[in-house]
């Protein structure tokens, strides 16, 4: 049976947006912002380039001056993950070599997208990665962006071979999947959740915490639930699930980064930019947003913008 406490990477990791400035630059002085209002609630790691980073639409020299940026200001107050998979394996080996020499705590591999390989080209793949860098690796499975299911017969493998293999963030929406994984995997092995709203059940049956993209507006809220369940303290963590989920189901309505940028733009964190092919939310897609904003009310300093 995995285990359950934090010490990998925390138990709230936030997979942090990739602010734009408005001729599409990477807006640093909005990074650094974003970064400390994450560590003042709650966050214990960050991945750049993943995802709600927009990675594929970053150059690689653009992602490896982000991870040196990010290092330099969070000095050691929360793990690092650097996203350094892709569908082309000798990239994701390249990255994820250039990744621990700029500072790295970790590494976040997806699924190879699109090329849809076997499992045995999945083990493959993520054998080069795990040989090429001696960070730890989180396997980050998530079919319904790549087109393919890692099994959890080939997570198990891959992290009996090898020992950096460590943790697994999870987005199949499938607790069924998890709660098999957790049975059978070692005590060394940790399974985040990748969905915010599953991430309650999630540490029911063996999670030890959520790889989130609410985070950067209700973290408190998140830790709290986090903290209350392995507190024991169940109907606590029930009770803040359920005040927690309008935000994790809302910031979804549209493709994920759109809705959080939007968010963060209101509470004067960065700027809502976005490149092709994610496109600005709609004005009623922007009211539900300024309506889910009014009732959360987002933590941290920033205070909402009028």
């Amino acid at each position: 049976m995995i285990g359950t406490d934090g010490g990998l990477f925390g138990r709230m990791v936030t997979a942090m947006v990739t602010p734009f400035d408005d001729n599409l630059k990477i807006d640093y002085a909005a990074t650094e912002r974003i970064v400390e209002h994450l560590l003042n609630t709650g966050t214990t790691g960050i991945v750049v380039s993943g995802t709600t980073g927009e990675s594929p639409v970053l150059e690689d020299d653009e992602k490896r001056e982000l991870l040196k940026f990010v290092v330099s200001k969070v000095k050691g107050r929360a793990s690092i993950v650097m996203g350094t998979g892709s569908n082309d394996t000798a990239k994701s080996v390249k990255a994820s070599r250039e990744a621990e020499s700029l500072g790295a705590d970790g590494l976040l591999v997806v699924a190879p997208y699109y090329n849809k390989p076997s499992q045995d080209g999945l083990k493959a793949h993520f054998s080069a990665v795990a040989s090429a860098a001696a960070l730890p690796v989180m396997l980050y499975n998530i079919p319904g962006r790549t087109g393919i299911n890692i099994t959890s017969e080939t997570t198990l493998s891959l992290a009996e071979e090898f020992p950096n293999i460590r943790a697994l963030k999870d987005s199949t929406g499938s607790v069924e999947q998890a709660q098999e994984t957790a049975r059978l995997g070692k005590d060394c092995f940790r399974i985040y959740s990748g969905d915010d709203y599953l991430t309650l059940p999630f540490l029911s049956v063996g999670g030890c915490g959520v790889v989130s993209v609410a985070s950067h507006l209700i973290g408190v809220d998140i830790r709290k639930m986090i903290d209350s369940f392995f507190d024991g303290k169940i109907e606590d963590a029930r009770l803040t699930h359920y005040k927690c989920l309008p935000v994790f189901k809302g910031l979804f309505t549209a493709p994920n980064p759109t809705c959080v940028k939007y968010a963060l733009s209101k509470m004067g964190l960065c700027k809502p930019n976005l490149r092709l092919p994610l496109v600005p939310l709609s004005e009623p897609q922007r009211k539900a947003i300024d309506e889910l904003l009014k009732e959360v009310k987002p933590h941290g300093e920033a205070k909402l913008a009028s």
